[in-house]
């Protein structure tokens, strides 16, 4: 039931009305190993760092179960490197340097010890990146799942509509289905996007929550509303490990089972806000995980008499 993961490994420096962060790790590979590796075992990583990445980090998501084969690390290079601000509403930031790095002419290798993985994720990196890794492998997964964003809407539209063929689940947020699809409500862009060859769509909608499509059924989950909220960054990277995380543990991948995925992903997402980067997902213990689960029950949970 081993997952792969295909994304960023970066250094990240953030600030938000709550301070700021220093230099500290991010990426979106890095944001869904740590959630996944809740609920599944091994998380075969895919992705590619300079020197100066910090070997205590590797070697913590090694401890964790993380499998580093197919990582990449470039001697004499730097990492990629994003720094940002957000503004007082915390949904809106200005990205202030983005420097690719390694990842200007990464080109991912798919180890012999990844292949016949029953589940892929690929993160947000450039069509072309996520179809080589679809390419290269010999069994295709049993659930294959797909990020992306609007700058690839606006660069590589149509090497982006050729993976969208290739994959099961396709996540973005509002903005990025409302552009992709055309379309400004929810439901006809959802409509639309199914027919470029995904069976199902998670549309992301930050601290309102997430809306989950498949042909005529739609599920929507909340977000937890938190008293403090200190970082966004990877919080949908979070929310999409865990998702994936919990469709691997339990290897079903119907759209009921989804649906629990998807209040899983919320409640490491919530985790995942509390504190900068990835510490606090470093220390989420499974009896926080099941208290918070019960929290989203408790919130969405309700008896009414039909009138």
């Amino acid at each position: 039931m081993a997952l792969t993961v295909v994304g960023t490994m970066a250094f990240d420096e953030i600030e938000t009305p709550f301070g700021k962060s220093g230099k500290i790790i991010g990426g979106s590979a890095t944001y869904i190993a740590w959630a996944a590796s809740n609920f599944v075992q091994p998380v075969n990583q895919v992705s590619v760092v300079g020197e100066d990445f910090p070997q205590t980090e590797l070697d913590a998501l090694t401890a964790r179960g993380v499998a580093l084969d197919g990582v990449q690390v470039k001697k004499g290079e730097k990492s990629f490197y994003w720094s940002g601000k957000y503004h007082m509403d915390m949904n809106t930031r200005d990205s202030l340097v983005t420097d690719l790095n390694v990842l200007a002419d990464f080109n991912p290798v798919i180890p012999d010890s990844y292949q016949g993985s029953e589940f892929l994720i690929l993160g947000n990196l450039t069509p072309q990146v996520q179809m080589s890794v679809i390419d290269q492998l010999t069994v295709r997964p049993k659930l294959i799942v797909m990020d992306t964003m609007n700058f690839w809407m606006e660069v590589a539209m149509e090497d982006l509509l050729k993976v969208l063929k290739k994959v099961d689940l396709l996540m973005v947020n509002d903005s990025e289905a409302r552009q992709l699809s055309g379309e400004y409500s929810l439901v006809k862009a959802a409509k639309k996007i199914l027919t470029m060859g995904p069976r199902y769509l998670i549309i992301k909608k930050g601290e309102h929550g997430a809306l989950l499509f498949h042909e005529n059924h739609v599920f929507f989950a909340p977000a937890m509303p938190l008293d403090d909220v200190y970082d966004p960054t990877g919080a949908g990277d979070t929310f999409a490990g865990g998702f994936i995380g919990y469709l691997a543990k339990t290897r079903d991948i119907s759209f009921e089972n989804m649906k629990t995925a998807i209040i899983v992903g919320s409640a490491m997402a919530s985790f995942c806000v509390e504190k900068f980067g990835t510490s606090r997902l470093k220390e989420v213990t499974h009896e926080e995980l099941n208290a918070r689960l019960e929290q989203f029950v408790q919130l969405v949970n309700f008896d009414i008499d039909l009138v």
